[in-house]
């Protein structure tokens, strides 16, 4: 069942989105591209002094530009791929907030999973999304197997935010389809063609590009190194869970993904009760914390989860796949323009190595 969050004035909704975002769109894109560019130009090619970079980067966005004049944005940007639009744009702000909260990384995933999984219910509720007890009962090992994988994966993951950089953590992560790839062929015996092993060994580059822009990074406090080995940790999670998931029957991506960070949740209760630190560190934490967890748990998750799971049923898998790219890239911009984390020539091409890699491999 889907989930449908305005069932009133559709045709008024429908109109809106004609008007305002399909009949704009080329502006709105050409718009947000000169932007970026000029931010990017400001905190690469002027800082690099690289002039040979600057002249390609320069050429290369007016052509771009040129395209969108010539051609139109052609995503035709419905109601649906806009909900899936703001879930990546939210996900590629979980950086930032993970920063502001002063709590280990266990403790923040806990948080996260019971937060995120008590939103999820009051949506579904006030949506009339009931809970099924019937998926709970045919795939309870599974459930239970992917939920704590995905708490072990927002472990690895903010571990990477706060050893290396959020671009560094972000792109590691994005390696996730790559080890889906390999997971594939070892476990599900499906062929590893010529073509899907030039992109993993394309990705593999990418990620050494990165290693070697790591120390690049003014701030010596951080270890890219370890860093980046949970990023990939989170990633061969993430892909773990994506092949768990493909043995769940029956049931929406809602309630699959509220029985999964409720299992999550429950799995790192034994852990923070275990440990009198935590929930020293949980009474202690200021309200600053408060606020950006609480925003983690409702926005960045239940919130980012119900746009995404109520648009994804009537959205194709290959626009969903291009939209994926948002997240990462938002999140290595917000990072350069918020946090001052350099973007070098070599983290730009390592970054563009594994997400281009990842895309084809996908398609």
């Amino acid at each position: 069942m889907q989930i449908v969050i305005i069932q009133q004035d559709e045709s008024l909704l429908d109109k809106f989105y004609q008007i305002v975002i399909i009949s704009l769109s080329n502006k709105i894109a050409i718009t947000l591209f000169r932007v970026i560019a000029i931010l990017l130009f400001y905190k690469v090619c002027y800082n690099s002094r690289n002039y040979l970079f600057i002249i390609a980067y320069t050429s290369g966005c007016q052509c771009f530009e040129e395209i969108i004049n010539e051609r139109g944005f052609e995503m035709n940007v419905t109601k649906e791929k806009m909900k899936i639009i703001i879930a990546m744009l939210i996900w590629g702000t979980i950086g930032i907030f993970v920063r502001e909260i002063s709590l280990n990384s266990m403790e923040i995933a806990f948080l996260r999973a019971f937060i995120g999984s008590l939103s999820l219910f009051i949506f579904g509720v006030i949506m009339g999304e009931k809970l099924d007890i019937s998926l709970l009962k045919k795939n309870l090992p599974i459930l239970i197997l992917s939920g704590a994988t995905i708490g072990a994966n927002w472990i690895f993951l903010f571990q990477g935010y706060k050893y290396t950089t959020i671009s560094n953590a972000t792109l590691s992560y994005y390696f996730a389809p790559v080890f889906i790839v390999i997971l594939s062929s070892l476990v599900l015996k499906e062929k590893l063609s010529v073509k899907k092993m030039v992109y993993v060994v394309a990705a593999l580059i990418g990620l050494f590009l990165i290693l070697q822009s790591g120390e690049s990074t003014d701030i010596s406090s951080y270890d890219h190194g370890k860093g980046i080995l949970y990023g990939l940790g989170g990633a061969v999670l993430y892909a773990v869970i994506i092949m768990l998931n493909k043995h769940v029957k029956g049931g929406t991506g809602l309630n699959t993904t509220l029985i999964q960070l409720f299992v999550a949740a429950m799995v790192l209760l034994p852990f923070i009760l275990g440990q009198s630190q935590s929930i020293l560190n949980i009474k202690s934490m200021e309200i600053r914390s408060w606020v950006f967890l609480i925003l983690l748990g409702i926005i960045h998750t239940g919130v980012a989860y119900l746009l995404y799971f109520s648009s994804i049923s009537t959205v194709d898998g290959q626009s969903i796949a291009i939209l994926s790219y948002i997240d990462p890239i938002f999140a290595v911009l917000i990072s350069s323009l918020f946090l001052g984390e350099n973007l070098g020539i070599l983290q730009i091409l390592g970054g563009i190595l594994i997400l281009g890699s990842t895309y084809l491999s996908e398609k």
